[in-house]
């Protein structure tokens, strides 16, 4: 049994796909089919039921599934304590994230971090999507944390989750109260909308096309705080990540409410440049960073 094995098996029960676990392993989707059925085959039972979509993780397989993320925590950590004599984690990393995720998300990381290594230091720059990719191209950046990373064959990438999609309304709008909206509900609603050029727009666009449902949009921006300015003053509605919208739901400005539009996500990746080595500090980052999300965090407020 190796611990790349279970590596493998826990990144595809925690993506609920078999592609993605691979990927995230950088193996073929049959080597990693073919994995979990030799781990099948040595326990003597089924871990996951592939007859359905996403897949499904049986009683055994989620009770192995625990165990396995404990042993691989242990592994970590003891690859952790060999690391501080092997190479000292100082300096500094340099992060280029989106400003979605770098308002959002890195406070908690980074604090964890300057605890934890205190003589390193993270050097955050929030940009646009694509001045992120420029970042970790030209070197100015270690590693860029963003949503929808491209396929590029001089960029390594490591799926960190799957953010879904909900309608963001002011709590005073007749879909505000709903416990789920349909596609249909929008058509012809006033939407502020992200800019033409960014992928979660073309996501959006494409999810809404696939049911004939037309929204008039009244305002595009290239960013989620702007967005949520134009909602907050009754400019209209839009759809966005929920947990970029809890600190709103929180205190009543805005609502969110799910929406019928099954796998309408926002993937959230960290990129780096493909055949340069991460320094121990920067690698010590991005573990943190996947460990974190692994754990999870509290779900953000809906409307009820």
């Amino acid at each position: 049994m190796h611990i790349e094995t279970l590596r493998l098996y826990c990144d595809v029960v925690r993506l609920r796909s078999f592609s993605r676990g691979a990927e995230s392993n950088f193996v073929s989707q049959s080597a990693a089919s073919q994995a979990v059925q030799q781990l099948e085959a040595h326990l003597g039972v089924a871990l996951v039921d592939r007859t359905k979509r996403p897949l499904v993780v049986t009683p055994e397989g989620q009770s192995f599934y625990e165990a396995a993320r404990g042993i691989l925590e242990a592994w970590e950590k003891a690859k952790a304590g060999v690391a501080v004599v092997k190479a000292r984690v100082d300096g500094t990393v340099r992060i280029a994230a989106i400003y979605s995720v770098g308002l959002h998300d890195m406070s908690r990381p980074m604090q964890q971090f300057s605890s934890l290594y205190p003589e390193a230091r993270v050097q955050l720059e929030c940009l646009h999507p694509h001045k992120v990719v420029e970042a970790v191209l030209s070197g100015q950046a270690d590693i860029g944390i963003m949503s929808y990373p491209p396929a590029d064959r001089a960029l390594e990438v490591v799926p960190l989750r799957e953010e879904p999609l909900a309608l963001v309304c002011p709590p005073a709008h007749r879909l505000a109260r709903r416990r789920l909206v349909k596609p249909e509900e929008l058509a012809g609603e006033p939407f502020v909308a992200f800019d033409p050029g960014l992928t979660i727009r073309k996501a959006i666009d494409r999810a809404l096309r696939a049911r004939n449902v037309r929204v008039n949009i009244v305002m595009e921006f290239d960013n989620i705080e702007t967005i949520k300015q134009g909602i907050t003053i009754g400019a209209g509605v839009s759809i966005l990540p929920t947990h970029t919208v809890g600190k709103e739901v929180g205190v009543r400005t805005l609502s969110a409410v799910p929406l019928a539009i099954p796998g309408l996500v926002r993937p959230v990746g960290i990129i780096h440049r493909r055949g340069r080595p991460l320094t121990p500090t920067a690698s010590r980052f991005v573990e943190l960073l996947r460990h974190a999300d692994e754990a999870g965090e509290p779900a953000p407020a809906v409307a009820p």
